[in-house]
C-alpha cells in the first residue's frame, strides 16, 4: 500500500484537472496551489486578500503553470447567494470540478470555555465548519460531472489529542472530521472520494498564533507537506476514502 507521505508524484499527475483550493493566499493553501499547478492542474485560488492571490497567480504563470482563476470571498461574511455565484462561475468557465481542497480556517480565541467570547466562538465555528459544508453542497453538482473527483478536508492534531484552552477551534475540527466521514459514506458509491489531511506542525501564521513562544526553526515549511494532498487529489489515491492522512 502506498504511503502518501513518501509518494512520488508524476510530473503530469494532475494534468487536465480543475482544482479549487480555499485559503490559497498563504501558508499551506499557497503551497498546495503551487504544487498542484506544477503537476498540471488548473487551480482556482480562493482567499480574502486579492493582492496576495494576484501574486500567487503571477508566480504560477511565471513557473509555466496553466493560468489559474481567482475567487475572492470572505467566508465569515458570505451567504448562500455568494457561494452559489462561485459554483455558477466555475460551471460557466470549466463545466466541472475535479478537486476541492478545504484549507481555509480560523484559529479563533484560545481561552477557557468560561471566559470565551461568544461572537468569536460563532465566527470560528462558521468559518471552519459551516463554510466548508455550504461550499461543498454548492460544488457537488460540479464534482459529479467529473469522472474522478476528490474532496480533501484539513484536519488537526487536536482531533486525536483534545486538550484544554483550544476554544472553538478544537470542536470545529472534530465537526469538520465528522462532516468528512459522513460525506465519504454518503458518496461511497459515486466517483467522488472524500478524505482529510492532518498537516502536523508547520511554519504558518496560524501556527504562530497558536504557539507564539515556539522555536519556529524546528518547524517544516508548508512546501514540505504537500505530497499527501497530491496523492489524494490524483488518480493514485482513488481507493482511499473516508481517511485522515497524516503529513508527518
Amino acid at each position: 500500500m502506498t504511503d502518501p507521505r513518501t509518494y512520488t508524484a508524476p510530473a503530469n499527475l494532475l494534468d487536465g484537472r480543475i482544482i479549487l483550493i480555499t485559503g490559497a493566499s498563504d501558508g499551506i493553501g499557497k503551497a498546495v496551489a503551487l504544487a498542484c499547478a506544477a503537476h498540471g492542474a488548473t487551480v482556482i485560488l480562493h482567499g480574502r486578500n486579492v493582492k496576495r492571490l494576484e501574486g500567487l497567480y503571477d508566480a504560477i504563470v511565471a513557473a509555466g503553470g496553466k493560468r489559474p482563476s481567482i475567487m475572492p470571498l470572505d467566508f465569515e461574511k458570505a451567504g448562500p447567494p455568494e457561494y452559489e455565484n462561485v459554483a455558477n462561475a466555475i460551471d460557466k468557465e470549466f463545466g466541472r470540478l475535479d478537486g476541492l481542497v478545504h484549507n481555509a480556517g480560523m484559529l479563533g480565541e484560545r481561552s477557557p470555555i468560561e471566559h470565551h467570547d461568544i461572537p468569536k466562538w460563532l465566527r470560528t465555528m462558521h468559518v471552519n465548519v459551516n463554510a466548508p459544508f455550504i461550499l461543498t453542497q454548492y460544488c457537488l453538482p460540479l464534482l459529479k460531472k467529473a469522472t474522478d473527483a476528490s474532496v480533501v478536508f484539513t484536519s488537526s492534531g487536536v482531533v486525536s489529542r483534545p486538550r484544554a484552552y483550544w476554544g472553538a477551534y478544537l470542536p470545529s475540527k472534530w465537526a469538520s472530521d465528522g462532516l468528512m466521514r459522513m460525506l465519504a459514506d454518503e458518496l461511497e458509491n459515486t466517483a467522488i472520494r472524500v478524505n482529510a489531511v492532518n498537516p502536523g506542525a508547520v511554519k504558518t501564521n496560524m501556527r504562530l498564533q497558536a504557539y507564539p513562544a515556539e522555536d519556529r526553526s524546528k518547524l517544516v515549511e508548508p512546501a514540505a507537506i504537500v505530497t499527501p494532498y497530491l496523492y489524494l487529489l490524483g488518480p493514485d489515491g482513488k481507493s482511499t476514502k473516508g481517511a485522515t492522512v497524516d503529513c508527518q
